[in-house]
């Protein structure tokens, strides 16, 4: 076949949301779990079911034909396409390199520790580059800000138990304070939260609000003073984030698409109650102070407007199709489209497929020109553009002068 709708699971997490994708797929809400992920993929752990089947995988496709799925030379998918219902905040975690994810993983698979041991951190042996699309507005920490600012901040708490750890941030040594937090004695942490928090409900802004409710979630987690460590970000509807391997993040709020390369692995630095594993953490992190850039979408002439990152493994590109906008992918697959608004109409080759908000197709390599219909709205998700017979171009009922003509944000 030319293209495959998808069935795609939903991950039941605690931080998720009762109704924002029931809301999207037209479900009734509240839903009973908090629903926090929709999956649309190969990955193990929860591929996507073809929909005309019912019982085959999208994983299952690629594993019997990767030469007609993917094309020549690739063995799974690259990238790992979601919608992410952020209601209540995410785990501070990092994700390898491709080095250190390598490497982890052969590590834990000779150590014989199991898929499912929740202190298992390498779920499989890719690194885990993302790219976070904002649909509603939201908010995210990224990246270690300036430590001489950070070391102000937590000065002006007047913690005195934190003395220790802006001594740390006056000398420039990140690592140093991290460490220090997440070996806190357990015992006192209840105690230091606690005048954290007392300390940002007298203050006004931002970051103090978000200490505040970090602090008042977890009473005891001293990843509510690493939090305070991070850049603060906030993302209007359209703009992007892009995170590194390396990157120590945490999504706090909001709805959004989020893309990545086709991995599991994480290590958590706080704001969780689950595992911990310091000397691990400690290595894969990138210490070094950053500040990261908002990525706004660049108009493609095409009806398009898409996410530039390095990542080799994807891109994201959002279409808005409309009577006037009938969008060609001359060279597409292996490719998702997930519909986000009204309505999309995908033909390709002899095959037509429809499909509602909240809904994805799976577009293989192997086929013809796709022709993307509205009215709606579309998210495409590709491996990165290392091939340029890969670029997207929109030439039926536009005229081509215009399609090359740049379009309004």
């Amino acid at each position: 076949m030319a293209l495959y709708r998808l069935d795609s699971p939903i991950r039941a997490y605690a931080w998720g949301s009762h109704t924002t994708l029931a809301d999207l797929q037209g479900r009734p809400a509240p839903t009973a779990e908090p629903e926090a992920e929709l999956w649309m993929g190969a990955h193990p752990t929860a591929p996507s079911v073809l929909a005309d089947d019912g019982r085959r995988t999208l994983l299952d496709l690629i594993t019997s034909a990767p030469a007609t799925a993917l094309g020549p030379g690739r063995g799974q998918l690259p990238f790992l396409l979601k919608v992410l219902a952020v209601e209540h905040p995410l785990s501070l975690q990092v994700h390898p390199d491709a080095e250190q994810a390598a490497a982890g993983h052969a590590a834990e698979e000779a150590a014989g520790v199991s898929p499912d041991d929740p202190h298992r951190s390498y779920h499989d042996d890719q690194p885990k580059p993302e790219l976070l699309c904002a649909l509603t507005p939201f908010t995210a920490l990224c990246g270690f800000a300036d430590p001489a600012q950070s070391a102000e901040l937590l000065d002006s708490l007047d913690v005195s138990a934190l003395s220790d750890v802006t001594a740390h941030l006056r000398a420039g040594d990140l690592r140093a304070a991290v460490t220090a937090l997440l070996t806190w004695p357990r015992a006192e942490r209840k105690r230091v939260i606690a005048e954290v928090r007392s300390a940002c409900s007298r203050r006004t802004g931002l970051r103090a609000t978000w200490a505040a409710r970090l602090a008042q979630a977890y009473p005891d987690d001293m990843g509510v003073v690493t939090s305070m460590l991070l850049n603060l970000l906030e993302l209007a509807p359209g703009e992007a984030l892009y995170v590194p391997g390396r990157t120590l993040h945490a999504y706090l709020h909001g709805t959004g698409i989020e893309i990545m390369a086709a991995s599991d692995n994480v290590l958590r630095g706080g704001l969780t109650p689950k595992h911990i594993d310091l000397p691990e953490l400690l290595a894969v992190t990138d210490f070094s102070p950053t500040q990261p850039d908002t990525i706004r979408p660049v108009a493609t002439g095409d009806h398009g407007k898409t996410y530039p990152t390095p990542a080799p493994q994807f891109r994201l590109t959002s279409y808005r199709t409309g009577p006037d906008a009938t969008v060609t992918l001359r060279h597409p697959g292996p490719d998702i489209v997930l519909c986000l608004q009204g309505e999309i109409t995908i033909r390709r080759d002899d095959t037509v497929a429809t499909l509602p908000p909240g809904h994805a197709a799976f577009l293989p390599r192997t086929g013809g020109p796709a022709e993307l219909s509205g009215p709606g709205l579309a998210y495409h998700a590709t491996p990165g553009a290392t091939d340029p017979d890969r670029q997207p171009l929109a030439l039926s009922r536009a005229d081509s002068q215009l399609a090359r003509a740049p379009r309004p944000a």
